[in-house]
């Protein structure tokens, strides 16, 4: 079994900050790529920033510059750093992990239950 702890939701006003953290847990052999997703009331869910086991980032256009995404591989650990937020990034978070339980089983893609981030006077 594979569990994504996801912490550091919260409220925080505009042009504040959060860091949201992520930890693969479990039988995992090996994880390729993390990241975050973001789900917000009505709207789909879409990549907010994505990291490979070789520290490759890819971001969203909307969140480039002010969102930072960073990772810790012998924790299996993700960390995103949310600057200058505004409340259009107001939404759900989830966190994302794709890797492998043993090394011959099949890639598949993991997730987190979710955290909220709320951006508001």
């Amino acid at each position: 079994q594979v569990q994504l702890v996801e912490s550091g939701g919260g409220l925080v006003q505009p042009g504040g900050s959060l860091r949201l953290s992520c930890e693969a847990l479990g039988s995992i052999f090996r994880v390729n790529a993390m990241g975050w997703y973001r789900q917000a009331p009505g709207k789909q869910r879409e990549l907010v920033a994505a990291i490979t086991s070789g520290s490759t980032t890819d971001y969203a256009d909307t969140v480039k510059g002010r969102f930072t995404l960073s990772r810790d591989n012998a924790k299996n650990t993700v960390y995103l750093q949310m600057n200058s937020l505004k409340p259009e990034d107001t939404a759900v978070y989830y966190c994302n992990a794709r890797g492998k339980t043993t090394p011959l089983s099949s890639s598949r893609d993991y997730w987190g239950q979710g955290t909220q981030v709320t951006v508001s006077s």
